[in-house]
């Protein structure tokens, strides 16, 4: 593979463009930042400057527009990542013009986020081809390192290793190999689990579902607050080309709820459109920051209240704040009541739905695989770390209580070894939450 000094980053004024380019830069790259217009790209090197928290970060990068410079920028380029919006349309535009003047040898990437990387490999010709590949960064990817490298069927097999080494040792990442199927690894589990959570809370209410599958189960934050921050259009994007496009043992949590399609038609996005919100609505009221909540079945929002602690949610925080994370996931287990059963319901139907996702055929190779990019994409607990801190045979028992698929993985685990084996990693980071 040719040593990337130069790279050319498409669509630097999104935020992930804007990140890309801080990430490359950061690692020693000069990059090209490519918008509409110029001043769509400054507005994105100075994003990558906040990102960095440097000015200097900057003297490393050059702006330009798609119709002045693309062309002179991709000849002279040796990594070309597109991080243009999640539209195959779009992307096999540039794609088609940037086949024309790239390098031969010359690495194109796309930072999708579950588009078929075949697909847009078909728009060039049998060098682009062989050059291509998907890198999915995850965002904020200055803050999360973890990283999909999906190649298709015609990417040259020499080129994985070299580029999976790379983004590791240069860029900081830690890279899970994915085959190209819908949402790669961390998408597909993520948003099952997402999706099934706003499924529920059409029934059980949005606030007291992010309680109940809230971080004390292993995640950075609440699974209905983390669809606010990526965007109610973003998940039903991937949501929508999961159910469309797959059909596995959970292809029914893939179904967008009514409700927030409406949501969605109506402008209510998220955190990015404030003045609407999402699952939550923020306002200032007095001088005071309050938050309103989502009612499903109505449409409507209401002040947000407390929902009434439960204790063995309560128990098991103490638990983790103190490191002691098997006896915390032992009362988990153990607990009795509504809340403890939809909880085990969403996080054995995790662990289950994630560690299927492994073998021939599949999404990953290894165990490990699914475990790296939910742990350092996602910022969630590995589903081997719920297994090893809940115990394999008693995580067993639960997925079959729940009517789920035990994976082959836990079935053919071998007595008294973890699962998880990721090196000079604290499993406490997961439960820090």
């Amino acid at each position: 593979m040719r040593e990337i000094r130069k790279v050319v980053v498409l669509g630097a004024n999104g935020t992930m463009g804007a990140g890309s380019a801080e990430v490359f830069a950061a690692g020693g790259c000069e990059v090209m930042l490519l918008a509409r217009d110029a001043a769509k790209a400054q507005a994105g090197l100075e994003s990558a400057q906040g990102m960095a928290k440097s000015a200097t970060i900057g003297s490393l990068m050059k702006v330009g527009s798609y119709d002045a410079d693309l062309e002179k920028s991709v000849a002279e380029a040796d990594l070309i990542f597109e991080a243009l919006a999640e539209d195959l349309a779009i992307k096999k535009e540039f794609f088609g013009r940037v086949t024309k003047v790239r390098q031969p040898d010359s690495i194109v990437a796309t930072v999708s986020s579950g588009l078929s990387i075949t697909d847009m490999a078909a728009v060039g010709d049998a060098s682009f081809a062989k050059h291509f590949l998907g890198i999915h960064l995850f965002n904020p990817p200055n803050v999360i390192v973890g990283t999909e490298v999906i190649p298709h069927a015609g990417t040259d097999p020499k080129l994985v290793e070299p580029i999976v080494d790379m983004l590791e040792k240069r860029f900081g990442r830690v890279v899970t190999v994915c085959r190209d199927l819908p949402a790669f690894a961390g998408n597909r589990v993520g948003f099952k689990v997402l999706n099934e959570v706003a499924q529920l809370a059409e029934e059980h209410g949005v606030a007291f579902m992010d309680y109940v599958v809230g971080p004390y189960t292993g995640r950075a934050m609440p699974p209905l607050s983390t669809v606010d921050l990526v965007g109610l259009d973003v998940h039903k994007a991937i949501v929508d080309n999961v159910y469309e496009n797959t059909k596995d043992e959970a292809h029914d949590k893939f179904a967008l709820p009514a409700y927030v399609n409406k949501l969605i038609a109506a402008g209510h996005l998220g955190n990015k459109t404030a003045a609407k919100g999402g699952f939550y609505r923020r306002a200032k009221e007095d001088g005071k920051n309050v938050r309103y909540v989502l009612d499903p079945k109505s449409g409507e929002y209401t002040r947000e209240t407390p929902v009434a602690p439960v204790p063995f949610i309560e128990e098991t925080c103490k638990l983790h704040r103190v490191g002691r994370y098997r006896e915390a996931m032992k009362i988990f287990v153990e607990a009795k009541g509504r809340e403890a059963d939809l909880a085990r319901k969403v996080i054995f139907g995790y662990v289950s739905y994630a560690l299927n996702r492994v073998g021939d055929g599949e999404v990953v190779r290894e165990p490990r695989d699914v475990d790296r990019i939910m742990g350092f994409g996602f910022n969630w607990a590995p589903p081997t770390v719920l297994a090893d801190v809940i115990g394999i045979k008693e995580t067993i028992a639960q997925i079959e209580k729940c009517g789920l698929e035990v994976p082959a993985v836990l079935a053919k685990a071998p007595a008294g070894q973890p699962l998880f084996r990721e090196a000079n990693v604290n499993i406490g980071r997961f439960f820090s939450a």
